[in-house]
């Protein structure tokens, strides 16, 4: 499937002469051996984190609503969204209201990340295949979450699956950030700043 295949449910949803999301048009080529990895927090109708993570050309996308955490006893619910743009790895403003998903965005956590899903004889499995079976362990090289995580689908399929994103092995002693208090690892701004430096959308 075509990166413009892969995104047409997200440019769906959005009309681009209103929000300056970005659309992903052209694509956005790297030169990274790893592939990236992004955590937003977006206050819209309901404040939450999306997780996402680079896959064939887009960023496979979850909405995390209390966020990613470094305890390994915390089970955090994800729920699937549409595929993104590499691109929107960078978004971070306010989209207009009447536009969907309409809040500010910041970028809290952003990096890379190495894949770790292995068969039953411990040989490496494609990301994408661990994807598709349920299951994909990777390590996380952020500013703030590092060492291995894993996705775990319990629940449907598709667009309509249930996941539980959770810490593997020993984790760190930060929990959870407070999204209206956490900062902006791209320009240290919180989403207060980012809602008052706005003007109707902004990627600073």
């Amino acid at each position: 499937m075509s990166d413009k295949d892969r995104l047409r449910t997200y440019r769906g949803k959005r009309n681009f002469d209103s929000t300056s999301e970005p659309s992903g048009d052209g694509g956005s080529p790297r030169g990274d051996d790893e592939p990236v990895f992004v955590v937003q927090i977006h206050d819209a109708s309901t404040m939450h984190f999306d997780f996402r993570l680079e896959v064939d050309g887009v960023l496979k996308s979850w909405s995390v609503p209390t966020g990613p955490s470094t305890h390994p006893h915390d089970k955090r619910l994800a729920l699937p969204t549409e595929d993104h743009p590499l691109d929107y790895r960078d978004f971070e403003g306010v989209i207009p209201e009447d536009e969907y998903g309409g809040g500010t965005v910041i970028v809290w956590d952003q990096g890379t990340y190495t894949p770790a899903s292995h068969d039953k004889k411990k040989r490496p499995v494609p990301f994408d295949e661990s994807l598709e079976n349920g299951h994909a362990t990777f390590d996380l090289h952020g500013e703030k979450l590092r060492g291995r995580y894993a996705l775990t689908r319990f629940k449907g399929r598709e667009e309509k699956a249930t996941w539980l994103l959770v810490r593997e092995g020993s984790g760190g002693s930060g929990g959870t950030p407070d999204p209206r208090r956490a900062r902006s690892a791209r320009t240290g701004r919180t989403l207060r700043q980012v809602a008052d430096d706005a003007d109707g959308g902004d990627t600073a």
